[in-house]
């Protein structure tokens, strides 16, 4: 009876907390809970920038669509093509590319552990997984280093977001595994932004049309060799 007295005035017992509350509580959750603080501080400096130059806006829109698209090679051309120098093209590529680490790698892992499923992630998910196991062995002969340099590389299945699920694959830590990714693609996005800005400046001599085909020939490679990955995989 006073059991019962005492359950009653304590109230309907708890229910459990969403799964998703359990995941934010995890490494990866607070690795995603930093994309997101990332992602939203990038969408309000471009209201900003909104305000003090709409052309400038167009090209934060331009370079961070071909970076996702493309890759950074394509995007930092076509910046330095649109007259900008590293103040904004540097910039905006680091956070484009430091929001989809942020972003995929938790959602990586949830997804591999079978914690979530994302059905319309699934076929991207899934074609990351190989691209990351089809490089597995390589990065692995070299452990850190290896990741370190996997993600220099400017085109889309060869650079951060692989590394990122690499890393994973090789077992390493998951914050050491972010840390390696995002190092490494800095410092490549600078050495980049360096040699890209003096070719910029270099052929801008021959005239509008030379800037726009180091853009081109940049797409060109990154077609090729897309091509070349899916006869690869038949």
């Amino acid at each position: 009876m006073i059991g019962e007295q005492r359950k009653s005035a304590s109230g309907p017992e708890s229910s459990p907390r969403p799964a998703w509350r359990e995941l934010f509580r995890t490494t990866e959750g607070r690795i995603l809970w930093l994309g997101i603080a990332v992602a939203l501080a990038g969408f309000i400096a471009m209201g900003v920038v909104a305000f003090w130059s709409p052309q400038a806006l167009h090209m934060f829109g331009v370079m961070s669509f071909t970076n996702i698209i493309f890759g950074r090679a394509v995007s930092m051309s076509i910046g330095y093509a649109g007259g900008y120098d590293h103040a904004l093209v540097v910039p905006v590529n680091m956070w484009v590319e430091s929001v989809l680490v942020l972003l995929f790698y938790p959602l990586f892992v949830f997804s591999m552990r079978k914690l979530v499923v994302f059905p319309r992630l699934k076929r991207f998910l899934e074609r990351t997984r190989e691209a990351a196991e089809r490089h597995h062995d390589k990065v692995r002969r070299y452990g850190i280093a290896g990741l370190f340099i996997f993600v220099w590389f400017p085109f889309w299945m060869t650079g951060p977001v692989v590394g990122a699920a690499i890393g994973y694959l090789l077992g390493f830590p998951a914050w050491l595994t972010v840390s390696i990714v995002l190092a490494g693609t800095y410092i490549a996005m600078s050495a980049w932004a360096w040699l890209l800005f003096g070719l910029q400046t270099h052929v801008a001599v021959f005239g509008p049309w030379a800037t726009a085909l180091i853009v081109a020939i940049f797409v060109l490679i990154f077609l090729a060799g897309y091509g070349l990955n899916r006869r690869r995989r038949g």
